[in-house]
């Protein structure tokens, strides 16, 4: 599935990730289990006034990465550790999923609420420990929920005992009443707001967030809002995001926009320009743009 067009034409992945003056360099081959081994794997350094570069292999042949091990037992593991932290640091927020069976609108345990899970299984938990311990970061969510959500007026919790656990059932309250909704009583582009609204607002965020196609079920002045969330975000972590919404560019700059093409059966990226674009953003605008196929992005055969 991740070789190209298999392992006849694609032999090997080579992937090269920097995090700062760090590289951390890895090598795939495939097995014939149809598994992938490591042909070669490697920490760099690229070299400051107070140490010299490093470009070391720790390790070929392996099926797991041994970032771990070095950590512990290697004289590398000053090179690996910020590496390892930031990779377990990542995280890939699904909210997609709002049907009446979906994780979200279900009951969860009260103790869960260490990071926000991806699928937001634990949304409850999490809003809960938010506003008993980061109260500005809850505030901050519920007055963004409030307005994309105009008759939203707060999250009620009620933890409730089950076999020897605290379980939380999400309730919520509208203005100018005290009577309780359940989570089920959100629509699915609400409860899909205040998810990405918490996961982008949380105090301490992964060191990569990853939202694919957050644009699904969201009114468009809810766009426009969680355009800025994903701004403010990048203050303290890194964002990627997959779209397919015009509306959602058109509040970015061209060089926040990476285009993927399909080119002779393989994808391409390009970062766009302001420059190249600056006739045309003089009269349309970035989503306009890609709607007339200026910039690329469309579906193609290729």
């Amino acid at each position: 599935d991740h070789l190209f067009l298999g392992p006849k034409v694609t032999k090997q992945i080579h992937v090269h990730l920097q995090f700062g003056l760090s590289g951390y360099e890895l090598s795939l081959e495939p097995t014939l289990r149809a598994a992938l081994v490591f042909a070669d794997e490697r920490i760099c350094f690229d070299g400051d006034a107070k140490a010299p570069p490093v470009n070391v292999s720790i390790g070929t042949g392996h099926y797991e990465s041994k970032l771990k091990e070095q950590q512990k037992y290697s004289p590398n593991g000053m090179l690996s550790r910020p590496i390892r932290d930031s990779i377990l640091r990542w995280a890939v927020y699904h909210f997609n999923d709002t049907s009446d069976t979906a994780r979200m609108r279900r009951p969860c345990s009260v103790r869960d609420h260490e990071r926000l899970r991806e699928d937001g299984e634990n949304l409850g938990a999490y809003l809960l420990m938010l506003r008993d311990q980061h109260q500005g970061a809850y505030e901050r969510i519920r007055d963004t929920v409030r307005l994309a959500a105009p008759f939203f007026d707060d999250f009620m919790f009620r933890p409730r005992a089950s076999n020897g656990d605290e379980t939380l059932h999400l309730e919520w309250t509208q203005r100018g009443s005290d009577y309780p909704f359940l989570v089920t009583q959100f629509s699915d582009g609400t409860l899909r707001f205040i998810a990405l609204a918490t996961a982008l607002l949380q105090p301490n965020p992964p060191a990569t967030i990853l939202l694919d196609e957050p644009e699904l079920g969201l009114h468009p002045y809810a766009l426009t809002l969680l355009a800025e969330l994903i701004k403010k975000a990048t203050e303290k972590t890194q964002v990627i995001v997959s779209t397919q919404s015009a509306p959602l560019l058109d509040n970015f700059e061209p060089e926040d926009v990476v285009v993927v093409e399909r080119e002779n059966g393989a994808s391409t990226f390009k970062r766009l320009s302001s420059a190249e674009l600056e006739e045309w953003l003089k009269d349309y605008s970035l989503g306009e743009l890609w709607q007339k196929n200026v910039i690329g992005g469309r579906p193609s055969d290729g």
